[in-house]
């Protein structure tokens, strides 16, 4: 099958696409398939062989079977790249145009969780506008999150801006920080649970892998470091809790993954304290870099990378064939 591996993007998570996309090349390689990378520049053209390319709806793309989005953050997991290929007409690799665009959004994807009474760690969005305005009115009503709190771009990943506030003088600090990333801004209240992350894949009947426990290494919090340098955390599969307690959290993985209407792949990250399980986000495209976590529990959980390559290009096709036929997941 030929396949394009997209890599790069506008975001601040450009070097990080890079990363994972040349992992995915490889995997599919492995798999059999013939692969063809285009890079989307920082500043937005798609690049294939040194040349720009011009994209005309209807045609494609370079003439392959599928598309794999190996995309990171915005303009390429929050629904606008999946919006340009499917009116490129070519099936693509992950969640389609609402899912991406509602799970890149903390606030909007804790909003559905929350109508749903999903168990999630509590929050408060902030939007710049109110900060500029009324600073002291926004600090009271954070106070009842206690402290620490994490502060997080509201539609950024990869701990790109999130700083984590011990009291008024970091807070003001740290949304000052995550404000020059997004006007949007999302703090979360301390959870001294476990991280537990599970990976899922499929379309209307979606597997689930076996949960992981991230234990850091040094770090005092889950990091851009400790996320992306050898050795900043040690991923524990399957994860030290009760076997009653896994099944909780994967069956939540599942139907969270449906809820949001997420198709072909998603990792769902959790916090566990004790026995109570709670959400807290979904990415829909997560890395595939070599410290990854969403292959490395398909790994853990008895699936090879390049079967797993093999198997979210399938997932990509079943959908594409679905939806043209009208009959969509």
């Amino acid at each position: 099958m030929r396949v394009v591996v997209l890599a790069g993007g506008r975001s601040s998570e450009h070097d990080v696409s890079l990363s994972s996309a040349a992992s995915v090349r490889e995997g599919l390689a492995a798999a059999g398939h013939d692969v063809v990378p285009v890079t989307i520049e920082r500043d937005g053209p798609w690049v294939h062989d040194g040349q720009a390319l011009a994209l005309r709806p209807a045609e494609g793309l370079l003439g392959a079977d599928a598309v794999f989005p190996v995309l990171h953050g915005p303009f390429g997991e929050d629904g606008t790249v999946q919006g340009l290929l499917e009116l490129l007409d070519v099936p693509y690799v992950g969640a389609g145009v609402l899912a991406s665009s509602l799970c890149m959004d903390k606030v909007v994807f804790k909003e559905v969780l929350a109508a749903a009474s999903v168990p999630q760690v509590e929050s408060l969005p902030v939007r710049h506008a109110r900060w500029a305005a009324e600073p002291e009115a926004v600090r009271a009503e954070l106070a009842v999150l206690g402290t620490p709190v994490f502060v997080k771009p509201a539609r950024l990943g990869s701990s790109v801006g999130i700083s984590k506030a011990w009291g008024e003088a970091d807070l003001t600090q740290a949304l000052d920080a995550a404000f020059t990333h997004d006007s949007l801004v999302i703090v979360e209240a301390f959870s001294s649970g476990l991280e537990v992350e599970c990976s899922v894949m499929g379309n209307d009947a979606p597997e689930v892998s076996l949960p992981g426990e991230i234990e850091l290494q040094g770090a005092d919090w889950y990091d851009f470091a400790a996320k992306y340098d050898a050795g900043g955390m040690r991923l524990v599969a399957p994860a030290r809790v009760p076997d009653h307690v896994a099944e909780a959290v994967r069956a939540l993985a599942r139907d969270t993954f449906v809820r949001v209407g997420c198709a072909g792949l998603a990792r769902v990250d959790f916090f566990v304290e004790g026995e109570r399980v709670l959400v807290n986000e979904l990415n829909t495209m997560p890395g595939f870099t070599t410290t990854s976590v969403f292959p490395k529990l398909w790994e853990a959980s008895g699936l090879a990378f390049p079967d797993l390559c093999d198997r979210l290009l399938g997932f990509a096709l079943e959908r594409f064939r679905a939806e043209r036929s009208g009959h969509a997941f």
